[in-house]
């Protein structure tokens, strides 16, 4: 995955914020993208709020396909001190269901005595803002397009005895999952100028050919996408959207930003990118790797300081 460098100052100082804020709370939120629960969940948050109550949300169920959120509920609610509901951030009602969900998950709190408190995280622009704003019936969070919106940690009233503690979305130092690294920037979870589109487009297009053809062809009006390699159907969705340059050729970076702009907004269907048992095993091949990987580092460094006692010293015989 060709990523730049995604770990600025600020998700250093949220980390340290979790860390302290962890203390204290007695559920915490995590919001996902249900199109790509496994990819959009922080694997250093699992770490930072170990022992506390879980709640899983899957955010945009509208746009994911209903099935794989299915899959991916039943996943989440089989895991002990976790439960998960999926639902629609600008939603009203369904967002309701979020303190119901935190108080059958911490059921001694509550009351102006024990007030509930709640700490909610999500990686950048998985809808938090918007679904906070949902729940305090006001404009309590800024909300955007780009990650990394929210900037400091707030403290909002929900209820009388419901404190809602949001923090900046936190992305991970360093993807072990290639496609979850793809699943990110396609979602635009990846600031843009952190991925090369033309990559990110035509892994998408693979996993669409894959599993959603029928989708795909009918959008761009195609046929027979599932015999065609993923640069045949880029350039076939440039074909079909005049996204061409001098010579009538395609302009490769129009087409990819045109594929992956129609999937984020769902233009094309309600389209999932993993299911729990894909994400599994991509995840296990990626644990691999990093360790094989480590290994090599750490054979590379054992050397280097043998050869560096090895090399003579000034004055030594």
């Amino acid at each position: 995955m060709a990523m730049i460098q995604w770990f600025p100052g600020h998700m250093h100082l949220t980390q340290k914020a979790i860390t302290e804020r962890v203390k204290a709370i007695d559920v915490v939120i995590e919001l996902l993208d249900a199109r790509l629960p496994g990819s959009s969940a922080n694997p250093m948050l699992a770490t930072l709020t170990q022992g506390k109550p879980a709640l899983k949300v899957l955010n945009k169920q509208d746009l994911a396909d209903p099935a794989c959120t299915a899959l991916w509920l039943a996943f989440y609610n089989a895991q002990p001190g976790t439960r998960a509901i999926a639902l629609d951030a600008s939603v009203a009602a369904p967002a309701k269901a979020l303190i119901a969900a935190c108080h059958a998950l911490a059921p001694n709190r509550g009351g102006l005595v024990k007030p509930m408190r709640v700490l909610i995280c999500g990686i950048p622009n998985v809808g938090k803002s918007t679904l906070i704003n949902t729940l305090a019936g006001k404009r309590a969070a800024k909300t955007g397009d780009e990650a990394g919106v929210t900037k400091l940690e707030q403290r909002i009233a929900i209820a009388p005895d419901f404190y809602l503690y949001d923090t900046p979305g936190m992305l991970w130092p360093r993807i072990i999952v290639a496609k979850s690294g793809y699943n990110l920037a396609a979602s635009g979870a990846v600031g843009r100028n952190a991925f090369d589109e033309q990559e990110v487009a035509l892994e998408l297009l693979d996993t669409l050919k894959t599993h959603y053809p029928a989708l795909l062809e009918a959008r761009f009006k195609l046929t027979g996408v599932a015999q065609m390699t993923d640069e045949q159907v880029l350039e076939a969705i440039g074909q079909a959207r005049g996204a061409l340059q001098s010579g009538k050729s395609v302009n490769w970076q129009k087409a990819a930003e045109i594929a992956i702009y129609d999937f984020r907004s769902a233009v094309m269907g309600r389209i999932s990118l993993e299911t729990p048992e894909e994400f599994a095993r991509w995840l296990a091949a990626g644990q691999t790797l990093d360790a094989q990987r480590q290994l090599k580092k750490d054979a590379i460094e054992l050397d280097r300081k043998i050869r560096f006692k090895q090399v003579p010293r000034p004055g030594s015989r």
